[in-house]
């Protein structure tokens, strides 16, 4: 099973470029079998270009997640305890393999859908 994953342009662009090797997201998937996530750049870009495989998923308090994740954030530490503010847990995907779209696709014609606000089941 699959999942879309709205992500700004400038980190979906870090982790195809290997820069960014962890997804945070404040919500996690509620079904297990995701292992696959289609990229949605949002905009400026409103397209989705491409894929990768979940290696792993870590659910952890902020600064724990922080440790463990740091390296390949491809985020400041900053922005990283802003967007977990006032969170107890915060969730971390760890990528495995990417796969970068040769042509972009259209969310609407490809998929028959609008953007998420954090991600949809495909």
């Amino acid at each position: 099973m699959r999942a879309l994953l709205s992500i700004k342009p400038e980190y979906a662009f870090k982790i195809f470029d290997g820069e960014k090797r962890f997804e945070f997201r404040k919500i996690i998937f509620k079904n297990p079998n995701i292992k696959t996530v289609v990229v949605y750049a949002s905009s400026p870009v409103q397209q989705v270009i491409g894929e990768f495989e979940i290696d792993d998923i870590f659910s952890f308090a902020p600064d724990m997640l922080w440790e463990m994740t740091k390296e390949y954030s491809g985020i400041s530490e900053e922005f990283f305890f802003e967007y977990f503010a006032n969170r107890e847990i915060a969730h971390a995907i760890k990528i495995k393999k990417t796969r970068r779209y040769r042509k972009p696709l259209c969310i609407k014609e490809a998929f028959n859908a609008t953007p998420p606000q954090s991600y949809m089941y495909i």
